[in-house]
């Protein structure tokens, strides 16, 4: 049975991750209650991925929070990581599937309703909805949907969705009240001069949208 809780996504960005370094920002926000940390990082290569990856599982080892890679299916599985991202544009659900097997997490970026109702359970684990705003760490982002739209594409998804686009700590009650079951968040963390108290501020609105 895989066990994982999308509340508190963190995405990690190269960029603005560089004054501490991606793997001591990841540790950080877990320390301040990220649940699953992503990453992404469109330069590094494989190899690349790989030796960052194989930091943050030992930093993030005995935490209880995930370790998601995107896109590189041959990173995620050269990592043991927990699980795999993929985009529309990657590679279909079935080949990720059947490349990384059963047990590791499987997470789905979807733009429309359409494309949410699409996703087959089977093999999808949670999807990635948004963007809800737009946001400069993915300058290539469709149209942003809103709350509004967030509610639609988590309604249409038949598994569980976190949101994705823009979001902060002041987002986190509108974020759960579309029915997401977290938010993903990349700048609020990454760019923050503390990651662990930005963190403990976003798991504390978390909290009181839960309770």
């Amino acid at each position: 049975m895989k066990t994982f809780d999308l509340a508190l996504y963190l995405v990690l960005d190269p960029d603005l991750c560089a004054g501490i370094g991606m793997v001591e920002t990841a540790r950080r926000a877990v320390a301040g209650g990220a649940t699953m940390v992503q990453l992404r990082d469109k330069h590094a290569g494989t190899a690349g991925m790989v030796e960052t990856g194989r930091a943050l599982k030992q930093a993030l080892d005995g935490t209880g929070a995930r370790l998601v890679v995107n896109d590189d299916v041959e990173a995620a599985i050269a990592i043991g990581a927990d699980g795999l991202h993929i985009g529309q544009e990657d590679m279909d659900a079935v080949r990720a599937r059947a490349m990384i097997g059963p047990d590791m997490i499987l997470g789905l970026s979807v733009e429309t309703a359409a494309l949410a109702a699409a996703v087959d359970p089977d093999l999808v684990d949670y999807t990635g909805v948004g963007p809800v705003f737009a946001t400069p760490t993915k300058a290539d982002h469709k149209q942003p949907i809103g709350f509004d739209g967030l509610a639609n594409l988590v309604k249409a998804s038949p598994v569980p969705s976190v949101a994705i686009g823009g979001l902060k700590a002041d987002h986190v009650a509108e974020v759960f009240a579309a029915g997401a079951s977290g938010l993903a968040v990349v700048s609020a963390i990454c760019g923050a001069p503390d990651p662990e108290a930005a963190t403990r501020r976003i798991a504390a609105e978390i909290r009181k949208a839960r309770a």
